[in-house]
């Protein structure tokens, strides 16, 4: 039977229907225009026993590039997005970000937009858009994603905070990003629980902002902001606001005093991170070039986070930003792993369920 012409043809053609719908990583990616139910992102994701034990047995607080070669890179990945300043072509530091964190290992994928490709959203796109979209991201890809905002793309990223709060409107659309349209609903169901849920309230794993605030603020686009750029609410798990000396751009007073900390106004992890003089304003997101020497990434991997970082050894390459790269870099392996233990957790309890 095995040397039969039409089995040998069956099976190849079973293997190459299967393997296009998995990645080389061994998982198959989410359904983007499929509806989704109870369940059906929990079960999206094919991984094997050994690879969750690889997962749940990782320290999301020290996260090396083996781990992330031979461990996160054969798993998903939450959604990053990017949230660029305002002055041409400012966005261009982002697309440097995006690249540098390509290059340490995060899949582009999760990084790129799936409608348009861009890497990200303007700080002058609409704050309801974006935080749609993180809905929606949550909703089919099963993690909590994460949100990078730079300059006034900072403002925006806390804006869309409070957007997920409530703050603003008790009715809040869900934004597909695929479509470029919003979808004409206020509730998604919750891919961990599998119940149908408001955008009310939606959660971010981990949010962050560097320059955001002094002479942006008076930009009539933020002054909603007013009074609430430094608290931050319940809709981020974990925040961390970068400030830098004598920015005019992004700091208040230069970037000096206590009206430059960010706080909780409720139960988020709040850190506030002065990075030393000499970083800019304008290009600190540029960091592509720091993934290109390996000693370099070496140092990024081992970093440990710090509310005054400083940099106490010399490398034979540019290591310009590298303070504020290592601290997000970070965070993001941090929620990396965390997102991931927590889906391992949910698809184990639902399986139990059944």
């Amino acid at each position: 039977m095995r040397k039969n012409p039409l089995f040998i043809f069956l099976t190849l053609a079973t293997l190459v229907l299967f393997g296009c719908g998995v990645t080389k990583s061994g998982f198959r990616e989410p359904s983007y225009t499929q509806p989704v139910e109870r369940g059906t992102v929990l079960w999206q994701y094919v991984l094997d026993s050994s690879l969750e034990e690889k997962i749940l047995a990782l320290d999301p607080e020290k996260v090396r590039e083996h781990d992330i070669r031979e461990v996160l890179s054969h798993a998903p990945a939450p959604r990053i997005v990017n949230i660029h300043g305002g002055i041409y072509p400012v966005y261009l530091c982002m697309e440097s970000f995006s690249q540098f964190l390509i290059g340490m290992g995060y899949p582009e994928r999760k990084i790129r937009s799936p409608g348009t490709g861009s890497f990200s959203f303007s700080c002058y796109e609409s704050s309801q858009k974006v935080a749609g979209a993180i809905a929606w991201y949550y909703e089919k890809e099963g993690m909590r994603p994460m949100l990078i905002g730079h300059s006034q793309g900072g403002i925006q990223a806390v804006k869309v905070l409070y957007e997920l709060a409530g703050a603003f409107s008790n009715n809040l659309a869900v934004y597909n990003p695929l479509t470029g349209k919003f979808e004409g609903r206020d509730s998604i169901i919750d891919p961990i629980t599998g119940d149908e849920r408001p955008l009310i309230g939606v959660q971010l794993s981990y949010a962050t902002a560097v320059g955001a605030g002094g002479l942006a603020r008076f930009l009539p686009n933020q002054w909603i902001m007013a009074g609430r750029l430094r608290s931050i609410p319940d809709t981020t798990l974990e925040f961390t606001g970068f400030v830098i000396g004598m920015d005019l751009l992004g700091g208040n007073l230069f970037g000096f005093g206590p009206v430059n900390r960010y706080t909780a106004n409720g139960k988020a992890e709040v850190r506030n991170v002065r990075l030393p003089l000499g970083y800019h304003h304008l290009n600190v997101p540029m960091t592509s070039h720091l993934a290109e020497s390996q000693e370099v990434r070496d140092w990024i991997n081992s970093y440990v986070p710090s509310d005054e970082p400083k940099l106490n050894v010399t490398f034979q390459s540019n290591s310009t930003n590298i303070l504020w790269a290592a601290d997000v870099w970070h965070s993001i392996k941090k929620h990396w792993v965390l997102e991931l233990q927590r889906l391992v957790h949910a698809r184990r309890n639902t399986a139990d369920a059944r």
